[in-house]
């Protein structure tokens, strides 16, 4: 039940990474936090079949901190992968 807590928390760190990271208009709104999510559910369950117990702090900061910075990461791979097809679409088209 404690997967929840982190869960929760990831989510909710995803949701203000994504109004704080730049090209808002370039994906969609549910990215980030469901990267951000996604990724804390995998992190936090690896850990614990790696034996990382429950009162272990470097399992919250691992599956919580880790799975947002993984998040933002993506997000702005995501967010200049856009602008360069964008570019190039406009580019094609005379645009």
């Amino acid at each position: 039940m404690y997967i929840l807590l982190a869960l929760i928390a990831a989510c909710a760190l995803g949701i203000a990474a994504h109004f704080l990271i730049d090209g808002r208009e370039l994906r969609g709104v549910a990215v980030t936090p469901v990267i951000a999510t996604a990724a804390a559910a995998i992190i936090y369950t690896a850990l614990q079949w790696a034996g990382i117990g429950q009162d272990n702090l470097w399992l919250w900061v691992a599956s919580i901190l880790g799975s947002v910075a993984l998040a933002a990461i993506a997000t702005i791979a995501l967010v200049a992968v856009r602008r360069r097809t964008d570019a190039e679409a406009k580019a094609a088209l005379g645009i």
